[in-house]
């Protein structure tokens, strides 16, 4: 039967000098002791809030890391390591450079981020940038990766080494907007869905986030391309709905594999709030809905990660409190989640 995850009391905002949001942390197996964080980082706007998500008008990358006792999660903080990437130094981005995530590469030894950013049309794609340290700073590729589209890219490297990045979101993130899975011209995206809009309708099956995995040099996907993942309720064994807004995926793509060898994926529901997760045998899922891993946070989004560290599992998110309920001004937590 489905479960909800339990998770400690939170940590203090991380870092307060500067907005942080969309944490993906890492633990890196070379550096054991040490938790990166790849966020977005949120900036003051006068952009009126919206459904489209124009407010979130993110220019720049931070790299945060940190260290703690497992026993002391409520005193964690964060080391702000700097600007590791500008959209200034990215070729075909416009502007928007939204939720991050990073990935190790043991065959070179390098660092690579992901990141969506709009391109000089207007539309959401995913770029890659390369770096020789955790924190940075990371050259871009000239290009936005081929067959990438929409947000939220988040990355998983499995124990043969595979690295997959999932990435989708709804509304803002133009997921709606691509009849195919994987996008072959321009006439696969559909304008007149931009906004805050989704599939509905009684027996119309919610949009799953997609997965590519990558080359080994962790640039593009490889041949096999872009698929779609299906979430399936439990009690049915079917995709669940897309006017279930409990459970369908939104955005937020994020996986880890459990101690039992099983697949977690989980996501966000966006509109009611939820962080979701789901289990399945393998990185490509389908997954089956299990729970939810936390509750409506204070703000609009919610955004998060998963990581073991010290024998012991952790949650990453971020909430606007700080901010006093600014929308897009949120900073980054940490709790430790138990099964």
């Amino acid at each position: 039967m489905p479960t909800d995850a339990k998770t400690s009391a939170p940590s203090a905002p991380l870092v307060t000098h500067i907005y942080t949001a969309d944490p993906s942390a890492h633990v890196f197996p070379h550096i054991p002791d040490t938790i990166y964080i790849y966020p977005s980082h949120d900036r003051e706007t006068d952009i009126t809030f919206n459904d489209s998500g124009d407010q979130y008008d993110m220019t720049d990358y931070h790299v945060i890391s940190t260290s703690f006792a497992p026993d002391a999660v409520t005193t964690a903080q964060g080391v702000d390591h700097g600007v590791a990437l500008s959209a200034k130094d990215v070729p075909w981005v416009s502007k928007q450079m939204w939720a991050p995530d990073a990935a190790y590469n043991a065959q070179t030894g390098k660092y690579h981020l992901f990141f969506p950013a709009r391109d000089k049309q207007g539309r959401f794609r995913l770029g890659v940038a390369v770096g020789d340290k955790p924190e940075g700073p990371f050259v871009p590729q000239p290009e936005p990766m081929q067959g990438s589209y929409s947000i939220d890219p988040a990355s998983f490297v499995d124990e043969d080494g595979s690295c997959y990045v999932y990435f989708g979101g709804i509304w803002g993130g133009e997921l709606q907007c691509y009849k195919k899975v994987q996008p072959e011209g321009e006439g696969d995206f559909d304008e007149s869905q931009i906004g805050p809009k989704e599939p509905s309708g009684k027996g119309v099956k919610a949009l799953g986030p997609r997965v590519g995995r990558l080359r080994e040099d962790m640039l593009e996907f490889d041949a096999e391309g872009v698929r779609e993942i299906k979430i399936l309720a439990p009690e049915t064994g079917e995709e669940i709905d897309a006017d279930d807004h409990e459970r369908r995926f939104f955005e937020a793509s994020w996986l880890h594999r459990r101690e039992d060898g099983k697949y977690v994926f989980s996501y966000s529901t966006g509109d009611t709030h939820f962080i979701c997760y789901a289990v399945g045998d393998g990185p490509l899922g389908p997954f089956t809905y299990e729970g939810k891993l936390l509750e409506p946070v204070v703000g609009w989004t919610n955004h998060h990660s998963v990581v073991k560290y010290k024998g012991r599992w952790f949650v990453f998110y971020h909430d606007c409190e700080l901010s006093k309920g600014v929308s897009h001004l949120r900073t980054v937590r940490v709790r430790e989640v138990t099964w």
